[in-house]
């Protein structure tokens, strides 16, 4: 009876690894594989929703167009692509068919942002946050979102890796990822999360926390006073803001995108 007893627990402790939840910033995700682009009744319950529905860009336009540019975003797949510059579309005068970065029609303040994204070899790209369209459109060029920017990177091949604060998961140009970050393969899917409350940001990459900081701060202004940001009024300043995919003219896929929106302390 006792070693019945024994190994009754010893398999209950093995079914519990199976199925068990990890806390992903925030998120409880099945240690299991969960289909792309689903909710888990556990995630409706805690308020989480779909940004990507995994079929249309529905709820998503171009930063400064009324539309998505689809000569450069579209769906393969379950995912969202960036189409590489060199393989866009001409117009009838043989230039490439204008592009831009992809923003949310709805702007958010307090959130937990769950996405999972890969990249083609030596790709660059991000998910931008905070962003207001009308600094973005007065400030910046071509399109390009003016915000905060969880970096997506090729580490090994993108020459962007010459610098700490610009690999993936930094906060970009303004905090290096530490020593915790695990990084997969190029064309492998990298799991990634962005909490933002109140003048508290996180980012995390593959179920660690990697970056964490606070606006208002001597350590915060002192990195965007030494950031390509310093000569932007207003760049920090909490808003309500979109969340934004970085057109960098590579060829990215990004999926599983799930929003809830934070309150309270």
């Amino acid at each position: 009876m006792a070693d019945i007893r024994r190994w009754t627990a010893i398999r209950a402790q093995q079914l519990f690894a199976v199925v068990s939840l990890t806390v992903v910033g925030g998120i409880a995700s099945p240690a299991v594989t969960q289909t792309p682009n689903t909710l888990t009744a556990a995630e409706r319950a805690a308020g989480w929703r779909l940004l990507f529905d995994g079929t249309t860009l529905h709820g998503w336009r171009g930063l400064g167009y009324d539309s998505v540019p689809t000569s450069h975003w579209t769906v393969v797949d379950g995912a969202i692509k960036k189409i590489a510059s060199g393989a866009v579309a001409k117009m009838a005068d043989g230039q490439p068919a204008a592009g831009g970065d992809l923003m949310t029609a709805d702007a958010f303040r307090d959130f937990e942002l769950a996405f999972e994204w890969k990249v083609a070899p030596g790709a660059n790209s991000g998910v931008k946050y905070n962003v207001s369209e009308e600094l973005s459109m007065a400030k910046a060029a071509n399109h390009a979102a003016l915000g905060f920017e969880y970096q997506v990177l090729d580490d090994d091949r993108n020459e962007d890796n010459k610098l700490a604060n610009h690999r993936a998961g930094a906060l970009y140009d303004l905090i290096a990822p530490n020593g915790r970050k695990r990084l997969r393969a190029v064309g492998k899917w990298n799991r990634s999360s962005i909490v933002v409350r109140g003048r508290h940001g996180e980012h995390w990459l593959n179920g660690r926390k990697v970056v964490e900081y606070d606006l208002g701060t001597p350590r915060m202004d002192s990195l965007l006073a030494k950031s390509k940001y310093r000569t932007i009024p207003g760049f920090a300043d909490r808003r309500m803001g979109h969340i934004v995919l970085q057109d960098h003219g590579d060829e990215v896929y990004y999926r599983s995108i799930k929003f809830r929106e934070l309150s309270g302390p």
